[in-house]
């Protein structure tokens, strides 16, 4: 795993369980504001999002994930692929 594409496809995975019926995903959807996340499910989304592939996400950088797009361009710079 590594891809941008495959990061997207992973975040949207691991949401579902948070999500309001109806609501459309997009990569540009805030995980708080759009979402509607609370604090605690960022980080049990954070949380699934590591065990799913074997990774520490770095807790300093968690104030400029806002985005599914910045949290997958996180993903794909840990896990060795920034494109």
């Amino acid at each position: 795993m590594g891809s941008y594409q495959e990061s997207v496809t992973l975040i949207y995975e691991a949401l579902e369980p948070f999500l309001q019926p109806g609501l459309v995903l997009s990569e540009d959807s805030a995980l708080v504001s759009d979402l509607g996340l609370s604090s605690l499910q960022v980080m049990e989304l954070v949380a699934e999002v590591e065990d799913r592939l074997d990774i520490t996400v770095p807790l300093n950088v968690l104030p400029d994930v806002r985005s599914i797009r910045q949290f997958a361009e996180l993903l794909s710079r840990l896990t060795g692929d920034a494109t």
